[in-house]
């Protein structure tokens, strides 16, 4: 499943929640990722992963367009 795929599938069942509390939004957010499959699991990681990916070499290409700059 693609970001776009995976975009409109959680548009379509947003799970939202208010904590009175970070230890209850921990206990929430671990029943909730344990409530999900392991390829949803997965499918999250590997976007999180590819986000990570793209603001590193932004970051990377910003970093030498201010160098060549100077």
């Amino acid at each position: 499943m693609g970001i776009k795929e995976r975009t409109a599938a959680r548009k379509s069942v947003i799970i939202a929640h208010h904590a009175a509390n970070f230890s209850e939004a921990e206990a929430w957010d671990l029943e909730f990722w344990q409530r999900q499959s392991p390829e949803q699991r997965l499918s999250a990681l590997v976007a999180i992963r590819r986000d990570i990916n793209k603001v590193v070499e932004a970051r990377s290409s910003s970093n030498k367009a201010a160098r060549k700059g100077t």
